[in-house]
């Protein structure tokens, strides 16, 4: 199954989330990451955030929607505030679309220790909701039942 997650500039939250869902997954499953409006290069906080975590850097890198337009992904989650509003393009097709909005960790201002705190606490809450997906009794859920636990997911 592959998941695509969605950002507006797939620096910080999809990247993230790509690299912990990757590093979680088991067989079967693999992640991608995008953005609506790259911007081109990972945040440099994000790839010590996730250095730090013991989570593989390689491969990461800022990529826009088109560069899966002949490879469709299973699902699309958007995990920022501004990707939730916008319109998933067709060439997703019948991916199912789901929302785990994250706050960005990178907007905060303040020292060193609060910067990383806010870091190490998005990290947590993709793990969480990882770790709770790939629990899912895939093989017994269609695809209302899918979208269901996608959006209680989100919630944790």
């Amino acid at each position: 199954m592959k998941v695509l997650f969605m950002c507006t500039a797939n620096s910080c939250r999809s990247i993230l989330s790509e690299a912990v869902f990757n590093h979680l997954a088991p067989p079967g499953f693999h992640a991608i990451s995008s953005g609506s409006f790259p911007k081109g290069h990972v945040l440099p906080r994000s790839l010590s955030a996730l250095q730090a975590a013991g989570i593989s850097i390689e491969g990461l890198y800022s990529k826009g929607n088109d560069a899966f337009a002949g490879n469709p992904p299973d699902i699309v989650i958007t995990v920022c505030d501004k990707a939730a509003g916008e319109t998933c393009p067709v060439y997703f097709g019948p991916a199912l679309k789901a929302h785990w909005g994250l706050e960005d960790p990178s907007d905060v201002q303040a020292d060193e220790a609060h910067i990383d705190a806010a870091f190490n606490a998005t990290l947590e809450t993709i793990e969480t909701r990882c770790r709770s997906f790939f629990s899912l009794p895939f093989t017994r859920l269609g695809a209302v039942e899918l979208q269901s636990e996608l959006e209680r997911i989100a919630a944790l």
